[in-house]
């Protein structure tokens, strides 16, 4: 088989000091840009420096004009499926950690079947499967079987779960599995490191390539990402940018997707390391928009609803909503056992509401599984 290749992460203090000496003139040139591809790296470094703070007004609105001219009138909906909290790994900020004193549950394929159902009878079509990681108690038979069930009841499903090997996602993505979420937490090496205490995750560079195994197996879509509140977001923001080309340039025909999840309450009691305000999340946000016109951008329901309906429209193309982030949730009022507590509680239709009332589309199926089904077949 032929090798993939390596993205190679950056020195951060070379990033940080390129963040540093940007000007305000660059910031400019940066927005003026109006090109397919969006502006370049350069650009996508002005638009995160501490100088593009001035400017968050003009690059919501670049943002918002690429947006709409990019995706229309519309978001989608989805909703994430916990499928277990169990967890092998000891990172210090995530509820799911082996050191915390959780209820553990790992949900049967029978009660993984129920708790999808009542969220697609809440009217979701698209369903992010979601779990700890624990490889030998639920492992690619496991998430294969399911996704054969689910397949013919929703337009798309995802997963979260731990990283595999390429062979490993092309038979989910032969199952029914239309995308793949992996975050690598921080691109900081260091950072990492003190995060991670054992376990398979204390691997930065195999996780770092997890992306690429998973375009290379014909993945319809990958997503990435970067937790905010352990390291600085502008450098992370920059890593992210380079990631986000990287996989463009070799892995083209694969769609691209962007998660901004922030540090909640959790399990651990874990304080983030460094504060990152809403207004720094939007400047993200607005930065790698114009950096990417087409890449998918996600804004959980770790944020609140005032921020959450603020945004719409600015940028983010995806919104989660009535999300449980403990297995087996949707179908029992029993929360214990979380990865960490939402900050909007609202329910489908009350998000969609929220869209609609921005003069926005809620959508809920974009794509259907029989176009997967048959290219597969």
């Amino acid at each position: 088989m032929k090798e993939l290749p390596n993205f190679t992460v950056p020195d951060t203090a070379q990033l940080g000091k390129w963040l540093e000496d940007c000007q305000p003139r660059e910031v400019e040139n940066a927005l003026r840009v109006n090109r397919p591809e969006g502006c370049n790296l350069g650009g996508l470094a002005a638009l995160l420096s501490p100088v593009a703070d001035t400017f968050l007004q003009e690059m919501a609105a670049r943002s918002s004009d690429i947006t709409l001219q990019r995706f229309g009138r519309t978001t989608q909906v989805y909703a994430p499926l916990y499928l277990s909290n169990l967890c092998t790994n000891r990172c210090l900020y995530c509820g799911f950690s082996a050191d915390n004193r959780i209820d553990r549950r790992l949900l049967t394929i029978e009660e993984a079947e129920a708790e999808a159902m009542i969220l697609n009878a809440r009217g979701f079509n698209h369903i992010l499967l979601v779990s700890g990681e624990a490889p030998h108690a639920m492992g690619v038979d496991y998430l294969e079987e399911i996704t054969l069930r689910l397949r013919g009841k929703f337009a798309a499903i995802s997963i979260e779960v731990q990283p595999l090997e390429t062979e490993e996602y092309k038979r989910l993505f032969a199952a029914g599995v239309t995308a793949v979420a992996i975050y690598q937490e921080t691109y900081d090496r260091a950072v990492y490191k003190e995060m991670h205490m054992s376990g398979n995750k204390t691997d930065f560079d195999y996780r770092l390539q997890t992306p690429a195994r998973a375009a290379a197996a014909g993945m319809r879509e990958v997503g990435i990402g970067s937790l905010l509140g352990l390291a600085d977001w502008r450098i992370e923001g920059l890593a992210l940018g380079m990631h986000l080309a990287w996989l463009r340039k070799n892995f083209w025909r694969t769609a691209l997707t962007v998660s901004f999840p922030r540090l909640r309450p959790a399990a651990g009691n874990f304080s983030p390391l460094v504060d990152v305000s809403e207004r720094d999340l939007a400047q993200l946000i607005f930065a790698l928009r114009i950096f990417d016109p087409d890449v998918g951008l996600l804004l959980s329901t770790r944020e609140e609803p005032r921020y959450r309906d603020g945004m719409i429209g600015l940028g983010p193309t995806r919104y989660s909503a009535g999300s449980c982030t403990a297995p087996g949730g949707y179908g029992s009022e029993d929360n214990s056992g979380e990865q960490f507590s939402v900050g909007d509680h609202r329910s489908r239709e009350e998000v969609c509401q929220a869209i609609r009332q921005k003069g926005f589309d809620p959508v809920c199926k974009d794509w259907d599984s029989t176009f997967q089904i048959a290219s597969n077949g």
